[in-house]
This record gives C-alpha cells, sequence and structure tokens, in this order.
C-alpha cells in the first residue's frame, strides 16, 4: 500500500479497507471497549472501560499478550468525531506507545477506514520505519479484518427484519 495521502507522515504505519457497512456501524464497534479484544491484534482482554469511552481522555484498561506472560494497560482516546475518526494513544509498556488514528469515509461498497499508527513513546520510537512498518501493515491489515467482520455483522444484524432466520 502507498504510504503517502493527507495525515500521512514518514513513519506513520498506513493501512485501509473498504467494509461492506456504513460509517456507524464501525463506529458502534469502536464505540464499545468491551469489544477491544476482539479486533485489536495482541488485546488479550479488557480488564475495565471508562464510562465515557470513547470521549477524549477516557481509556480503555486492557491486557497484551498471552497468559501468563499479560502486560496491563491502557489506550486513551485523544480524539472522537463519530462516525468519521477516532484517535487513539495505545500503550504497550515497556515497549511504549502508538498514536492511531482512524478515519472512516463513505464508500459506494460501504465505508472505507484509514489506520494511521506511530509510535509515539518508548522503545519502540527508536525502531527505523523501515523495520517498523511491514510488522505494523501486517498487523493492521488483520485488525482491519476484524473490524469488517465486527461491523459487517452488526449491518447484517441491523438490516434483519425480526422474523427472519439465519
Amino acid at each position: 500500500m502507498e504510504s503517502t495521502g493527507p495525515g500521512y507522515r514518514p513513519g506513520m504505519s498506513l493501512n485501509e479497507r473498504v467494509i461492506a457497512a456504513a460509517p456507524e456501524d464501525v463506529f458502534a464497534v469502536l464505540q464499545d471497549g468491551w469489544t477491544y479484544p476482539a479486533w485489536v491484534v495482541g488485546a488479550a482482554r479488557i480488564r475495565d472501560v471508562d464510562s465515557g469511552w470513547p470521549q477524549p481522555g477516557s481509556s480503555i484498561h486492557h491486557s497484551l499478550g498471552a497468559w501468563p506472560l499479560l502486560l496491563d494497560d491502557a489506550t486513551t482516546a485523544e480524539a472522537y468525531q463519530p462516525p468519521h475518526r477516532l484517535t487513539i494513544e495505545a500503550r504497550a509498556w515497556p515497549a511504549g506507545s502508538a498514536r492511531v488514528d482512524f478515519a472512516v469515509a463513505e464508500h459506494p461498497e460501504g465505508c472505507v477506514v484509514t489506520m494511521r499508527e506511530e509510535a509515539v513513546a518508548g522503545p519502540a520510537k527508536l525502531i527505523p520505519p523501515s523495520v517498523m512498518d511491514p510488522a505494523l501493515h501486517w498487523r493492521n491489515a488483520e485488525t482491519l479484518r476484524r473490524l469488517a467482520f465486527l461491523a459487517e455483522g452488526r449491518r447484517d444484524r441491523r438490516s434483519a427484519s425480526p422474523g427472519d432466520e439465519a
């Protein structure tokens, strides 16, 4: 994928995915902090979600990794403009933290989600982009694939009438 476009800076990983659902369906998933480990690669469990999530300053308290090697940390919302933008700071200390921006726009097939991620603190910030981007690109492609499954499932449930069988 080409790493250019509005809001892109060198050192930032960029992924896009067309999702066959409305932006509101995507944001319904992003707004539900309890679904975080279902679509974020590496998130293992949720310990708590602040009542104001995803208003700026509110957090999802999560664990990363696999049992028994779990790290407890938090992801904090920085900007929230539903159904078009959510920016978060995802912490994974001792590795560091990353700023992740989700931009959602209308598309003839539903919507297109653009995900940008860059290390902003800690040791991960010292890794050259040429080394970091391939791993982030793969991980974030899977993250968007999982987000698509959840958003498209919401769309399907919303569009089904009460008498329909699965």
